[in-house]
């Protein structure tokens, strides 16, 4: 059980309870305060992607758990945010189907790879990703007005574009490092 109860495990299941939360306050009618506490619970949760991988790796508490959750909290949370914004007319259906179909399957990849006993952590590539895309959804979650911020959505636009393309361009690397396990893979059906 001290395997489990980790702090960066404890932080991403943090992150995973505060998704509900998110979807509620971005689904009551949007009024500053409402935008403010929504923006403040996703920008919570997204600092917890942050810590929860700096404390393991500072104190070398990683797990394996830890390595297959971390991500699938990350792209719950994005997913979760890029869903909720679609009504709102913030962002585009195209690219949220984008961005998610690329998580599901770098997912099913990484399911792949535990079935043999391969974890693999997430590249460079995926955290600058996940950093873009969680800059980008605060910038549009983020009432406008509050702070003098000229292009405030355009320029959270303009990040979710950067990331959808560091999306793919890290699923295709991601696929190249587990070529050899997807060989072994195609060989034994």
């Amino acid at each position: 059980m001290k395997q489990v109860l980790t702090v960066p495990n404890i932080l991403t299941g943090f992150r995973f309870a505060l998704v509900p939360v998110l979807v509620v306050l971005l689904s009551l009618e949007q009024n500053t305060w409402v935008e403010f506490w929504a923006w403040f619970v996703f920008f919570v949760a997204a600092v917890t992607d942050f810590v929860d991988g700096w404390v393991a790796r500072r104190y070398k508490i990683e797990t394996v758990l830890g390595k297959l959750m971390d991500p699938l909290a990350d792209k719950v949370l994005v997913s979760t945010g890029l869903i909720m914004l679609i009504p709102l007319g913030k962002v585009a259906a195209w690219v949220c189907l984008l961005i998610i179909c690329r998580e599901i399957i770098v997912t099913g990849f990484r399911g792949l790879a535990a079935t043999t006993g391969k974890v693999v952590a997430a590249g460079q590539i995926g955290k600058y990703k996940s950093t873009m895309q969680y800059f980008g959804i605060g910038l549009l979650i983020f009432p406008l007005n509050v702070v003098p911020f000229p292009y405030q959505y355009e320029t959270g636009t303009f990040l979710l574009y950067v990331s959808m393309v560091l999306s793919v361009w890290s699923a295709v690397v991601y696929f190249y490092n587990l070529r050899s396990v997807f060989l072994e893979t195609s060989t034994s059906f």
